[in-house]
């Protein structure tokens, strides 16, 4: 069996290939997932900065409560999962 049937855990060349090429738009999905999630840090950070200077508190629950309602409608229970881990890597944990 080749490499690249063991790396894929598929069972002829064709299916590896399939695999291989799939994985290969994961990969470059995931890197732009990552890019977009350290832009909403980002983004977030100047949204607290701003808030904070105004006065106001650091964190606004009711607007948590809208991300976590539009990633749940979207992705269902799991999309609520992601949401928290979005809001706790752009706000730290409360």
């Amino acid at each position: 069996m080749s490499d690249v049937l063991d790396k894929t855990g598929a069972r002829t060349d064709e299916a590896a290939g399939v695999i291989s090429g799939a994985r290969e738009r994961i990969d470059a999905i995931d890197d732009r997932i990552i890019g977009l999630v350290q832009e909403r840090m980002a983004v977030s950070a100047v949204i607290q900065e701003e808030r904070i200077a105004s006065g106001g508190r650091r964190v606004n629950l009711s607007r948590e409560m809208e991300v976590l309602g539009h990633y749940r409608e979207a992705l269902g229970k799991p999309g609520t999962s992601l949401a928290m881990t979005l809001l706790e890597l752009c706000r730290g944990r409360i």
